[in-house]
């Protein structure tokens, strides 16, 4: 569809921006969907990012994507938050009502649905979570809200560990989900827990850039053939932990590419109304 008066406008506010693949993805996705839309990349300073919230009520634009490092510092600048992006405490999406700005997070969605099209459910189910940092944090709070009764959050002791004592606390008051809290350092403690688990979710990063050869589990002794393997990195298609977990025959190994596409599409229907074709989401 051509660009006319009437297209609408959807923008990625990053810093920087240019590496991002959204704006393929879904201007492929607006074309499939014959919308008249199309979404652009915004390299964004950060002293200048109240303008860019409100360009998107000065242009009427649909709304937004928000990559790092932008996730938690646009909040005060929103006008809502839905229940998930109040319980994470970031944003990835916004969403624009007549002027009204409202954020969502998509990320966790993402992983639950990626999850769904390998025929996985976490209803009533036992997961291990390793890491709660930027994408650790939104599946922890939306597996506990998909039905998950059981979570066992793994962290190393960093800075990053008072969040993830934060969210196991959010989690035991806000949710149906029982949460605990482990430091990975206890290695007894983390085998033990994924020979119990049905899903061992890995968002540590381990396995890619300089850490491709890095995983946390490298004995395929540690899994067992019943369970799911998740791991969020999407690139190197195949990780260490996936071979490991191949290795140990288990029965899903997924990487971070469903989840990846999954977000956007549960961005796509945020801002306009219609499923994201299915063609965009493979």
């Amino acid at each position: 569809m051509e660009i006319d008066g009437h297209t609408k406008l959807v923008g990625l506010i990053a810093h920087p921006a240019g590496h991002s693949k959204s704006p393929a993805m879904h201007n492929a996705a607006f074309a499939a969907a014959d919308l008249n839309a199309r979404f652009l990349a915004f390299d964004v300073e950060p002293d200048q990012l109240p303008a860019a919230v409100n360009a998107l009520r000065a242009f009427k634009m649909l709304g937004a994507s928000v990559s790092m490092p932008f996730k938690q510092a646009v909040i005060p600048l929103l006008d809502h938050l839905d229940q998930t992006a109040q319980l994470v405490g970031a944003v990835n999406t916004i969403v624009n009502h007549d002027g009204e700005l409202t954020g969502y997070t998509t990320d966790g969605i993402g992983f639950v649905e990626a999850l769904k099209d390998d025929g996985v459910s976490l209803q009533g189910q036992t997961m291990v979570l390793a890491g709660v940092g930027g994408a650790g944090t939104p599946i922890a709070i939306q597996a506990a809200l998909s039905g998950l009764k059981t979570l066992n959050v793994f962290n190393i002791n960093d800075p990053s560990v008072a969040n993830a004592q934060h969210i196991v606390s959010v989690i035991n008051d806000q949710t149906d989900c029982h949460a605990t809290f482990t430091p990975l350092e206890d290695q007894d403690r983390f085998r033990q827990a994924i020979a119990e688990a049905d899903v061992y979710a890995d968002a540590t990063g381990l396995g890619m850039g300089k850490l491709v050869d890095r995983t946390l589990v490298a004995d395929p002794a540690w899994f067992h053939p019943e369970m799911t393997v998740f791991d969020t990195v999407y690139a190197p298609a195949t990780t260490k932990l996936m071979t490991v977990a191949q290795q140990a025959h288990v029965a899903h190994v997924i990487n971070g590419q469903g989840m990846l596409l999954n977000q956007g599409a549960a961005a796509f229907k945020l801002w306009t109304g219609v499923p994201m074709p299915t063609t965009q989401r493979v």
